[in-house]
């Protein structure tokens, strides 16, 4: 298939209800739609092959212009067609809250209506099981279609008749002014007809629902600031990404979208890293959504008691708990635009990176100040991971970027170490709790002065990557995010000047988008190159906003950042992983560590501005 056959990743808004997640393009296709759950095999993945993936789209027959748009502070989303005959709209949803009560009410619900004039419009459904690995049949009733493969059977349900085209099905019809149809997409057991009744006040209640419940819940936020839109956008995609059964939080809701096209550099993001969720805990704090907050902490109360004194956690679990997230290749599908391999599963799963236990503890000691107090037991389960941390520190591991060439010293990993420390002391003392006060002390400080000795290079003037290197590395930018170092100190200063110079000049900052770090000066083990992170730019743009409190210029330089970057959003404010060369989104979207970095950075920036 030609590149073409593939819309750009920035095209794709997102629809949810807390369990799964579908992508739906500008020309209103669902190219990407996994089943039961986030990281279930994908009904839809077009994105990830135009040929055989699947896909559901609902199109005019003739040629068409498109807008698309959030209904205000709801994830209803509307795709808008202006043709030459008159206009129709898409409104795309699915039920959440009160209406799920089992898996038959996970349900993608698409209403067609007639705005103006006489469009003639084309539905085309082709589900591709497990990947498009499966063979369905298509059986055709009354009431709408039956796609069976063999281990699950996908109603589509419809105001329409609908026909037969091979193993998809699909239908041609007018829409005039104020006229509908609907279509909805449902799970249906054994030989059962399609259950779901598409009559049109049924639907209407549910949208209805459905947008009382994302008003509610958004009208919730503290966040009053300027850049609410954005802000209250990034926190309803950040709930769309939570797991509402067990309360964990997926860093994004797509497997293998490249870093870059034509690259090998494709991972699966469906899963639950403790570094992205502690930080995702943080944003939703920030913004007092607090009973998100308390599930998470439920769930890792729950990884928690799973290992031992001795036993580090891993840095990533299923959203359901497991531990194995063992990696393939889908060799059939050929990745986006050709970008293979396309990979189910993570490897990664059991890296060593010492850093997630600073995020965790940071969240903890949050949680403990803004949310609920930890209990006794909590705290038990706590001087655990602690000590743990006071005993293997100095271990070398694969780092915050899940390097794949060799472990190192990562500074980045120390800075955590000494979090994790810092708020366990804090914590301890705050709440009077029991614990080793005297070995947690000396081993945070050896760890602020082994970081000061080796992880400081003379000759760059700046924080380094690791231990003996000489390149540098966006992560530390959360030295003084972390209370580690003062943002005026001159050591930061100096990193922060260090790291705004661009790429040829050994910095890693372009026009205010900023590299994770040099892949050339550091190599990581893989083949390739990669955009620019996005979450790097919000670090650097908060690491500004406090070094701006001393210095104007910083503040006008961070609040220029922080506009630019909010204009490489797509048209709905999502945000995928990285940047690439010509403005395009990389990697999985939405992502997670992205927009909690941009709630972080707005809450941070607005308040120093004052």
């Amino acid at each position: 298939m030609k590149k073409e056959n593939y819309q750009p990743i920035e095209n794709y808004g997102i629809i949810g209800n807390m369990r799964s997640a579908a992508l739906v393009g500008t020309d209103a296709s669902i190219d990407w739609f996994c089943f039961p759950h986030f990281d279930s095999p994908s009904i839809f993945a077009k994105i990830l092959d135009s040929n055989i993936g699947g896909y559901f789209s609902i199109q005019p027959v003739t040629d068409y212009k498109t807008k698309q748009f959030y209904w205000p502070d709801t994830n209803v989303l509307i795709t808008r067609f202006l043709t030459p005959d008159g206009i129709v709209e898409v409104s795309d949803f699915m039920p959440v809250g009160s209406q799920i009560t089992d898996e038959k009410d996970y349900r993608i619900i698409r209403k067609v209506k007639g705005i103006h004039g006489r469009v003639k419009m084309k539905m085309e459904c082709f589900p591709a099981f497990n990947y498009g690995r499966d063979r369905h049949e298509v059986n055709i009733s009354e009431r709408g279609v039956a796609f069976i493969s063999e281990d699950l059977i996908m109603g589509l349900s419809s105001s329409l008749p609908l026909n037969r085209e091979g193993d998809r099905a699909c239908v041609e019809f007018f829409l005039e002014q104020d006229g509908s149809a609907v279509f909805v997409l449902h799970k249906i057991q054994g030989s059962e007809i399609c259950q779901v009744k598409s009559d049109i006040h049924g639907i209407e209640t549910s949208l209805h629902d459905t947008i009382l419940f994302w008003r509610n819940w958004i009208s919730r936020s503290h966040y009053k600031g300027r850049w609410r839109e954005m802000v209250h956008r990034s926190a309803l995609i950040l709930k769309l990404l939570t797991f509402e059964p067990t309360g964990a939080i997926v860093a994004a809701i797509t497997c293998s979208l490249p870093e870059e096209i034509g690259g090998e550099r494709n991972w699966d993001y469906r899963y639950t890293w403790i570094r992205d969720a502690a930080f995702t805990v943080y944003a939703f704090m920030r913004l007092g959504f607090t009973q998100e907050a308390s599930a998470f902490m439920a769930w890792v109360r729950d990884r928690l008691s799973e290992c031992s004194k001795e036993e580090p956690l891993q840095i990533m679990y299923g959203i359901d708990g497991r531990h194995e997230l063992k990696e393939e290749a889908l060799d059939h599908l050929e990745g986006y635009m050709k970008s293979g391999p396309v990979r189910i599963g993570n490897g990664a799963y059991d890296q060593l990176q010492l850093d997630i236990y600073g995020e965790l503890m940071d969240s903890i000691y949050l949680f403990n100040k803004y949310a609920l107090p930890i209990s006794y037991n909590g705290w038990k389960k706590v001087t655990r991971i602690v000590d743990w941390v006071v005993e293997n520190w100095r271990l070398k591991d694969e780092g915050i970027w899940e390097m794949r060439s060799g472990q190192q010293h990562f500074v980045y990993s120390k800075l955590m170490c000494w979090v994790a420390l810092d708020r366990a002391i804090r914590l301890s003392l705050k709440r009077s709790f029991p614990g080793d006060l005297a070995k947690w002390i000396r081993a945070r400080d050896e760890i602020y002065m082994d970081i000061m000795e080796n992880g400081w290079s003379e000759e760059r003037q700046a924080f380094i990557q690791y231990y003996g290197s000489s390149s540098l590395d966006a992560s530390n930018l959360m030295m003084p995010l972390v209370f580690f170092i003062a943002p005026t100190d001159p050591m930061m200063i100096k990193t922060l000047d260090a790291t705004l110079c661009s790429p040829h000049k050994g910095g890693l900052v372009s026009n205010s988008l900023v590299y994770r770090y040099n892949s050339t000066e550091s190599p990581d083990g893989l083949m390739g190159d990669e955009g620019t992170f996005n979450i790097c730019t919000f670090w650097l743009v908060e690491a500004l906003t406090r070094a701006g409190k001393a210095n104007p210029e910083k503040l006008e330089e961070a609040r220029l950042m922080f506009e630019q970057m909010l204009g490489y959003a797509n048209h709905l404010g999502i945000y995928s992983e990285q940047i690439g060369i010509h403005g395009e989104s990389l990697g999985n979207t939405p992502q997670a560590f992205t927009h909690l970095a941009l709630i972080s950075a707005a809450f941070n920036l607005d308040r120093t501005l004052g």
